[in-house]
Parts: C-alpha cells; sequence; structure tokens
C-alpha cells in the first residue's frame, strides 16, 4: 500500500493522483493540484514513474496558475 500523499498512478484510467487512503477494498486518489477524489482498484494502481510525476506537477501547477482545479 502506498503512503498517504504518494503520487501513483491508476492505469485503468490513465490518472494520476495523490494517494488519500482506503475503504472497503478501493483505494481513494485525487487529483495532484487538488479536486475530486476517485476510487481506484488496488490492482490497477502502481507508483507513478518520472513522466507520471512531471503530468502531476504539470497539473497542480496550471490549476495554481488557473486559480482552479484540475
Amino acid at each position: 500500500m502506498p503512503d498517504i500523499g504518494q503520487i501513483v498512478h491508476d492505469t485503468a484510467t490513465d490518472k494520476v493522483g495523490e494517494f488519500r487512503g482506503a475503504i472497503g477494498g478501493r483505494w481513494m486518489l485525487r487529483p495532484a493540484g487538488g479536486g475530486v477524489e476517485w476510487e481506484a482498484k488496488p490492482e490497477a494502481v502502481e507508483p507513478a514513474g518520472t513522466s507520471e510525476h512531471v503530468r502531476a506537477l504539470a497539473a497542480e501547477h496550471n490549476a495554481r496558475c488557473r486559480n482552479t482545479r484540475p
């Protein structure tokens, strides 16, 4: 199980987000820049690689610049 706040890649949705915790056998993920959490199957989640980290950082930066959520 990832650490809270760890950036992960949900391969089922191709989304990158922060691990927020586990509820009822599902993992809760949230966009790195904030926003609405989504549920992911643990078997579809993997540690984020370099390109996924860059995607997450870019989304967070863009959200701050727009003052909106990705």
